[in-house]
């Protein structure tokens, strides 16, 4: 919950029993949080709801006759295509929960890349077109947990595409590497998403806390800048400097500018350990921030966006400094 989720989803395996379920869900429950229940299967469903689950993933033609059984609670099943049928077939499963009083979400399914991705999308699309009012749920894990990429763009993506349409649950996980903090940058996507469309402006400039291995903006100095601070300099203290090419460290004698932070070390003539010390790790910042395209400043921390941990964030998320910056 702290990183903004509100439901948590307890899946089942299809064959394999699950005899704990309802312990786990009044636990959970007990615990204040709400619950909902992936599987298709009867007698969980009514295992877990009886338990408090308030949500149901997933109803089908196969299994939607349990779902009257529902009738009078507060939960909530989740529509899903008939297996290997079209978007055609839930039209069956919603005339019955309408007529049973049960609430329902629908859910077209998304598809992964290379399966179906694109048409998986205008099946969202489709349901808006078919049914205005339509509560609607997207399952994002088979995107993100199925696509070797920073989960962070992908998710930007897709929360502004539910954005559009009106989803307003999706549904995530976060078991590969890659896909760690997905429900922040969820939480975070879609303020972004629902600020720009409501106010019809482009996600940019808001809120830059998805921007994580590279900086919205990039701090840098001409060679010519850096000389004429050098010429102002009146002690041997030195001064880092990295620009989107090149490290500079400079005082009141030397100016060394180069990529190789062995060879601008060699240059520094450090003799004493601690301050060794020093210059390395601010030199191997110095360096990350180049290879990355971040913006660096001398004993500061590197920006991760919603990353960054809290004791090295600071409150510029968007505008990083006062100074003009040229656009190359």
């Amino acid at each position: 919950r702290s990183s903004g989720a509100d439901i948590i989803d307890i899946g089942c395996t299809p064959g394999l029993a699950f005899p704990a379920l309802a312990e786990v869900v009044r636990d959970l429950t007990a615990a204040g949080m709400r619950v909902s229940v992936d599987t298709f299967e009867p007698d969980e469903i009514r295992a877990a709801v009886g338990a408090g689950a308030e949500l149901v993933l997933s109803v089908n033609g196969a299994n939607v006759d349990v779902a009257r059984e529902l009738a009078g609670s507060r939960a909530r099943v989740v529509v899903v295509p008939d297996l290997g049928g079209t978007l055609d077939t839930i039209e069956p499963s919603l005339e019955k929960l309408a007529k049973w009083g049960v609430a329902c979400l629908i859910d077209p399914i998304l598809e992964p890349i290379g399966h179906g991705f694109m048409a998986s999308l205008e099946r969202y699309a489709d349901v808006r077109r078919r049914y205005p009012d339509a509560e609607m749920l997207m399952g994002i894990g088979n995107l993100t947990e199925l696509t070797a990429a920073d989960s962070t763009g992908v998710h930007a993506i897709l929360i502004a595409i539910c954005q559009e349409l009106g989803v307003r649950s999706v549904l995530t996980t976060e078991v590969i590497p890659w896909a760690r903090g997905a429900v922040r940058e969820i939480d975070v996507a879609r303020r972004l998403m629902h600020y720009a469309i409501g106010h019809q402006s482009i996600p940019k400039g808001v809120d830059d806390r998805l921007v994580t291995v590279k900086d919205p903006e990039v701090l840098t100095f001409s060679e010519g800048e850096l000389r004429a601070l050098q010429a102002a300099i009146t002690d041997p203290n030195y001064r880092i400097f990295a620009d989107r090419e090149a490290i500079t460290v400079l005082n009141n004698e030397r100016f060394v500018r180069g990529t190789s932070i062995q060879d601008i070390f060699a240059q520094l003539g450090v003799d004493e350990a601690a301050h060794a010390f020093y210059l390395g790790k601010e030199l191997a910042r110095a360096s990350l921030a180049v290879t990355l395209g971040k913006t660096y400043r001398q004993e500061g921390a590197l920006s991760w966006g919603y990353l960054t941990p809290p004791d090295e964030s600071t409150s510029e998320h968007v505008r990083l400094t006062g100074r003009s910056r040229r656009d190359h």
